[in-house]
């Protein structure tokens, strides 16, 4: 028997309220499933089963607050599980699944899925709009399934009655997770600017043949881009907690995304290095519109081993961030405008993008984003190699 806890969803959220469990007992569950929703400070967050096996009693019920390491359930391997099936046949009984009693004496509480949903995404002025709130991502006309760009209408009236109460806790925990950071983290940052005329070229060239819904836009080869550079920089990939530093083999890129009512989240994209230009524009078109409404998965939000900042709304040339705790450096990009630009002995105007690095001096240096920044740029010189 495996009792599953409340698991560690970000480092500023020590609490959560269960809202309502996906699974019941008996339930048959595999690694990833989602299995339980609880409300934090940033919105609501998917809880995911680490094993496999059945769910067996649950300790904690909908409507109460939970601090991390609360345990939630208990599972059972499949073959404790059938255990007395297999004795009740045996004896000749009536084989009854042993959870089956507690299912039926307990309604469900899973709410219908994608087929009462209707899709909230339309196309904008060039950004991606969710029911009428603008994203600070552009996407191309008609990009992703409108599927993953819908959401729950039935759950929006119930995260939306929070109101300004909801919106002053998720300032709080946002203002407590950069205090740390300031306070804690000894930063250094490093900036560069990136000619970036190859890559915007590139992804007109590309997008002039393919259809509106599979096109891109420049984010989804820049984080390609960012996070093949960090394999060759592994020292600002991954967390720094009691033990010190602990580097990541993949990079899980987050971005830091606005959500309704103020405050900032940074979902996290995977494998982001091993993905395809392909797979990480759905990605974005998917993440997108959960993360504004605050409807994300817990390794989506715990997961991130850097943040990517893209600020490509206004005419901002630059950030300089604070890294999001336990990770050790964050990417910040400004928005991609003309500039002079020196070619040989020549001035001519260049799309330039200003990317700027955010280290922990407990880890590395200056020398190391500096290194990473130039990877970049030589990545971004030949966006088709992507």
């Amino acid at each position: 028997m495996i009792e599953f806890k409340m698991p560690t969803l970000a480092a500023e959220i020590e609490a959560a309220t269960l809202v309502e469990w996906f699974k019941q007992p008996g339930d048959h569950i595999k690694r990833g499933d989602v299995i339980a929703l609880a409300e934090t400070q940033t919105g609501a967050i998917e809880i995911e089963a680490f094993d496999e096996g059945v769910i067996g009693e649950q300790r904690v019920q909908p409507g109460r607050q939970i601090e991390v390491g609360t345990v939630l359930a208990t599972i059972f391997s499949s073959e404790e599980a059938d255990r007395p099936l297999r004795a009740a046949k045996a004896s000749g009984a009536v084989a009854r699944h042993p959870y089956e009693r507690r299912r039926s004496a307990r309604p469900s509480t899973v709410r219908p899925r994608p087929a009462e949903r209707t899709s909230a995404g339309c196309q904008q002025g060039g950004m991606l709009t969710i029911d009428g709130f603008s994203s600070a991502w552009p996407l191309a006309n008609g990009a992703g399934d409108p599927a993953e760009l819908a959401f729950d209408h039935a759950r929006e009236p119930r995260m939306s009655k929070r109101g300004g109460a909801a919106r002053e806790d998720l300032r709080k925990a946002n203002g407590a997770a950069m205090l740390r950071s300031h306070r804690e983290i000894p930063h250094y940052w490093v900036s560069h600017a990136i000619d970036a005329t190859p890559l915007l070229e590139w992804v007109e060239a590309e997008n002039a043949g393919r259809r509106a819904k599979n096109r891109l836009v420049y984010l989804a080869p820049l984080m390609k881009a960012a996070a093949l550079a960090l394999k060759d920089v592994p020292d600002l990939n991954g967390h720094y907690g009691e033990r010190g530093f602990r580097p990541s083999s993949a990079v899980h890129m987050g971005l830091a995304t606005p959500l309704r009512g103020g405050g900032l989240v940074a979902p996290a994209i995977r494998d982001t290095a091993a993905r395809s230009v392909d797979e990480l524009m759905f990605a974005i078109a998917a993440l997108a519109p959960r993360a504004r409404l605050g409807r994300l998965r817990r390794s989506e939000i715990a997961d991130a081993t850097i943040v990517l900042n893209n600020l490509v709304a206004g005419n901002v040339d630059g950030i300089f961030p604070l890294i999001h705790p336990p990770q050790v450096a964050i990417i910040a990009c400004g928005a991609a405008g003309p500039r002079p630009w020196a070619i040989a002995d020549t001035v001519c105007v260049r799309q330039v993008i200003q990317v700027t690095v955010a280290g922990d001096h407990r880890v590395s240096h200056a020398l190391r984003a500096a290194e990473f920044l130039s990877r970049l740029s030589e990545l971004l010189s030949k966006p088709e190699a992507l």
